[in-house]
């Protein structure tokens, strides 16, 4: 992504458009193209040929992006969704299998990936670790989302990576429980209910205050945007924060699950 998006600033550069005239022209923010030429942004294909286009480069950037190393590809099923990410006001995370990404430290992030079947090679595991880390800027701004996340307390038990991977993974949450932008609750393990048994999601919601959700499977993703679909698993979140412990009581045992170590 970062070739492309030097590619894109050395046109725009030469045919005399800054950030803030090209957005202008294809009605996006000069933050976006921002993004894009640092590489933190995917460049997509529609633009890219819009772009070429507009800045007379015979094709190239569309080229440069069809032959992209597989490695900074993001899938097309995903890229829809980091976008909304990036520019969410508000996000709701529900997760039972791992940490969530925007939590995790880079030694659970890197043993996460190494998890996965079949296996990553060793520069694909460090440049996808790179990015998850990179995503963690958003709750880092001046002006952070509204965040808001439910852990199923299996997930902070699992020794993914390792007992220090574990630790420092722990170590992490208990301090973003303190952090005022962000709600953290554990689900503990006994309860007789259970409202997220059918898999992890999240809630988003736009500038524009839409509100958006997204589950991902073992091979794609989904993003809802249909009212009646995104207001079921509200109502399932909704459940799961009544089903979790409070914040209090999630900082307790945080500390609980640390001076076991």
């Amino acid at each position: 992504m970062k070739m492309v998006g030097a590619l894109l600033a050395t046109f725009r550069e030469a045919a005399g458009h800054t950030q803030r005239s090209l957005g202008e022209h294809f009605v996006v923010s000069e933050q976006q193209i921002a993004s894009i030429e640092q590489g933190r942004r995917p460049l997509k294909p529609d633009l890219a040929d819009q772009l070429d286009d507009l800045l007379d480069t015979k094709g190239a950037l569309t080229a440069a992006l069809a032959h992209m190393p597989e490695v900074d590809l993001i899938p097309l099923w995903a890229e829809e969704y980091l976008d909304r990410e990036r520019e969410a006001i508000a996000i709701s995370w529900y997760e039972g299998f791992a940490v969530p990404g925007l939590l995790q430290t880079e030694t659970y992030a890197r043993a996460v990936f190494h998890s996965r079947v079949p296996v990553y090679d060793e520069d694909e595991s460090e440049q996808l670790v790179i990015a998850r880390i990179e995503r963690q800027e958003i709750l880092h701004r001046r002006l952070p989302p509204t965040t808001s996340f439910v852990i199923w307390e299996a997930a902070l038990r699992d020794q993914l990576g390792g007992t220090a991977v574990q630790v420092e993974q722990l170590r992490k949450l208990r301090e973003y429980a303190d952090v005022p932008a962000v709600t953290l609750q554990i689900l503990p393990l006994g309860r007789t209910s259970h409202a997220g048994l059918d898999g992890p999601f999240i809630l988003l919601e736009t500038p524009e205050h839409q509100r958006l959700a997204y589950m991902e499977t073992q091979r794609g993703s989904q993003l809802i945007a249909d009212p009646e679909g995104v207001g079921i698993l509200t109502q399932k979140y909704a459940m799961l924060r009544t089903q979790a412990l409070n914040t209090e009581d999630t900082r307790a045992m945080l500390d609980r699950l640390l001076g076991e170590q």
